[in-house]
């Protein structure tokens, strides 16, 4: 019976079509070295093994050699997936990625729990409950992080600069109480002077309706130029960033294309004929949370010169991931193409070489001290009548430098816009 189950697997692992028969042999051939070892394992571990978690571990590890964001998962992995992508789950708000092989925080989520202890992009996850992160694969990380609201789970981070030596890290424990984290993505609100200011925490199927009906309450009440602020956003649906682009460009500009290993796989993403906002004065603000979806508007922007980038290099996150259902509920999450800006500027961050990401306009940095604070008060109040107002005390707030650069430039802009006019 085993060898039966055995020769199936077998079966089931040879899905690619090699071209030639030399190479499907080949493909084969690596194929038995793998059913061999799980056929001495089954026949010969001191315990019974379980036999789907040994395939499991076989599909993960070997997913894991391609590439951080690329995952295969499990199902109960994989139904949290869905879940979070309908818009809420339980957990602690955070997204992970791997950095220098790390566990390392690419953003907290806005309002989550994680977000109000003041956990920050680039935390280094080391241990999960005590149980250290440096060999543990994305699924298993999920699913110690997630569980049921009201319940507690105790992270130790080393936070430290992008750039330095590793003594320069101090480590930070907390302890976070589960949520049921809802995905807000946007948020809006007019600023002094008739400046516009609308944020985007990430590219969900939704995403591109609010963010137009955030700029038309925004025209309504007044709003005159506008500032998106893409920081900590880490991405999303490709559709959605294209969307957004679309609304700034028109004229069937191209917002960014994807090229796949094939030669022939490249695939244009354009705007439509007619953007609403075609030349609604912009500002964009990024950051090292800034990824994917967030760089793709930051570098469409740029590349046409169709807004001024500020703030600081973001994160070079330039992989497409397709999500590819299993019959038994599992999940593949793999990286299928590389996205580029029109100019065709390559983004993906070169670990190696400490490059990528897209560098703005105007740099404005910002230390992880006044980052910490800063994303605190983000946090906001809302009351009916009232404008919305951050939790922090009005005499405890940073400021926000990169922030208030954008309403400068935009400002600066319409003075000289009208001596312009005058003359």
């Amino acid at each position: 019976m085993k060898r039966l189950l055995i020769a199936a697997v077998a079966a089931a692992l040879l899905v690619p079509r090699p071209a030639s028969a030399a190479a499907a042999d080949k493909t084969y051939e690596q194929l038995k070295l793998l059913v061999d070892v799980l056929g001495f394992v089954q026949d010969n571990y001191v315990d019974e093994p379980e036999t789907q978690k040994l395939i499991y571990g076989a599909a993960m590890g070997m997913v894991r050699t391609l590439d951080p964001y690329s995952q295969f998962m499990e199902p109960e992995i994989h139904r949290e997936m869905k879940t979070e992508t309908e818009g809420q789950f339980g957990g602690v708000g955070l997204r992970l990625t791997f950095k220098d092989d790390w566990l390392t925080v690419q953003t907290p989520m806005p309002g989550g729990p994680a977000y109000r202890l003041g956990v920050l992009p680039n935390d280094r996850v080391v241990e999960i409950d005590g149980e250290a992160t440096k060999d543990m694969g994305m699924s298993d990380a999920l699913r110690t992080l997630r569980g049921a609201p009201g319940t507690k789970v105790k992270l130790k981070l080393e936070r430290g600069p992008d750039e330095g030596p590793e003594d320069a890290y101090k480590t930070v424990v907390v302890e976070i109480t589960r949520e049921l984290v809802k995905i807000e993505s946007t948020l809006s609100l007019k600023l002094d002077g008739g400046v516009g200011y609308l944020r985007i925490t990430e590219f969900s199927a939704k995403t591109a309706d609010d963010v137009a009906e955030a700029l038309r309450k925004l025209k309504k009440d007044g709003a005159t130029s506008l500032i998106i602020d893409l920081r900590n956003d880490p991405g999303g649906l490709l559709s959605a960033a294209v969307e957004i682009a679309s609304m700034f460009l028109g004229e069937g500009k191209l917002v960014v294309y994807t090229q796949g290993r094939k030669a022939d796989s490249r695939q244009d993403f354009t705007a439509g004929a007619k953007a609403p906002y075609p030349s609604l004065p912009l500002v964009v603000l990024i950051n090292g949370g800034s990824a994917s979806g967030s760089e793709i508007v930051a570098g469409a922007m740029q590349d046409h010169k169709r807004a001024v980038v500020v703030g600081e290099r973001s994160f070079g996150k330039a992989s497409v991931q397709s999500l590819i259902p299993l019959p038994d509920g599992s999940g593949l999450r793999l990286t299928v193409a590389r996205y580029y800006t029109p100019s065709g500027r390559a983004i993906h961050r070169d670990e190696k070489n400490k490059t990528g990401g897209i560098t703005p306009d105007i740099v404005v940095p910002m230390t992880p001290e006044a980052e910490a604070k800063l994303y605190a008060q983000w946090e906001m109040i809302y009351a009916k009548d009232k404008k919305p107002r951050s939790v922090v005390k009005d005499e405890e707030l940073v400021k926000d430098e990169a922030l208030d650069r954008a309403v400068e430039l935009l400002k600066a802009r319409d003075v000289l816009g009208a001596l312009k006019r005058e003359g």
